[in-house]
Order: C-alpha cells, then structure tokens, then sequence
C-alpha cells in the first residue's frame, strides 16, 4: 500500500526540505566516511589480534614445558609447594584510549616479578621453578595484551554496527522519504501554478466579455 504523503505543498515547506536533504546527505557522507574509517581500523586490530593469539599459544606452550621440565627435575612434592607459598595476586591498571571517537580499554599488567618478590622461598627451590615462574608470568602477561585487543575490537565491531544501521537509515529510508516530498511539493505547486494561470486567462476573458 503506497504511503500517503501529508506534507503542506508550500513554498516554505520547500525550502525546508531542501535543507533538510542537503543536512542528511551531508551527515551521510561523514558517517560513510566514519564507517569505512571504523572497517580499516577494525581489521588493521584483527591481523594484530591473529599475531598476537599465535603469540600467546607459543608462550603458553613454553610455560608448560618449563612445568613439565620443573616437575621432572625437582619433583611434583616441591613444586606445589613452591606454587602454594606463590603470590598470586597480579596488578593491572585499567584506563581508557579513544579509536576514531570510540573509547577502548587500556590494560597495562604488572605480571613480572624479581625472585623475591614471588613469595616462595629462594634459597629453598631450584632454579627450574623460577624459570618455569617466568614464563607463566610471560604467558600471563601475553595474554592481557590479548585480551585488550579483542576488548578493543568488540567495541570498534559495536561502533561500526551502529554506524551502518545510520548510514542505511539515511540512504534508504530518509533521504528518499525527503526527495520523494520534495517531488510531491514541486508537482503540486506546478500544479497550483498552471490552476491559477488558467483562472486568470477565464477571469481577463470574462472581463473582456463585459467590456
């Protein structure tokens, strides 16, 4: 069923809705510009993610070595009781970045720990532990910095959404509503044009007429 169209066809609605098209169009471009901005930067974290994962899966591999080389060589006994007497409290600072007016997350870890500061004894546990220590801390800290990114590209994937869903609603919904009044408006002030020319030639004949 076609839409019925209730704009006044006046001149001064005209006007008005030219200005509005114009304002619509140009808020359309800048948003597809927005948009195109936001899917660059989208994959640009996506292939830093891939790398990153890789990365982090390599580290993980590393640590669980290290384990497996602390459990052969000092024995399951020590090592859990080295991990029992472990800190394992880890700070990390949250704060915040902005990505093309998108705020993201900013995690800065502080995972890395001297040998004293990781609770155990020192003089007590062999040096399997502590290199098996250093590369969980390793592991953990990767990570984070993993975890940032993929926080960072939830929110850019977010943006982008609401982004397309405006740019849409310009482009197939409101922009061609406005043009389609605007036509309305021209066709029907024409037409009031040509009704008032008409009257005018019966009203200068009729006058003609009497005289």
């Amino acid at each position: 069923m076609a839409k019925i169209i209730t704009v006044a066809p006046t001149r001064m609605e005209l006007i008005k809705l030219r200005k509005r098209v114009a304002l619509a169009q140009k808020g359309h471009d800048l948003l597809r510009e927005k948009m195109d901005a936001l899917i660059l930067e989208f994959f640009n974290i996506l292939n830093k993610i891939n790398a990153h994962r890789s990365k982090s899966v390599e580290q993980l591999m590393n640590a669980h070595k290290a384990l497996s080389k602390c459990l052969a060589v000092v024995g399951t006994v020590e090592t859990i009781q080295a991990m029992r007497e472990s800190k394992r409290e880890s700070k990390v600072d949250v704060s915040t970045r902005f990505i093309m007016g998108v705020q993201v997350p900013i995690a800065e870890a502080k995972i890395e720990r001297g040998i004293l500061e990781r609770g155990y004894s020192f003089y007590n546990t062999a040096s399997a532990i502590d290199r098996a220590t250093k590369e969980f801390e390793l592991a953990l800290l990767s990570l984070s910095e993993l975890a940032e990114l993929e926080a960072a590209a939830y929110e850019l994937a977010h943006e982008l959404d609401k982004t397309k869903r405006r740019v849409n609603a310009l482009e197939f919904i409101i922009i061609p509503t406005i043009r389609k009044n605007l036509k309305f408006i021209v066709m029907r002030l024409d037409e009031m044009e040509r009704e008032n020319f008409t009257r005018l030639k019966r009203i200068k004949a009729i006058l003609e007429e009497r005289k």
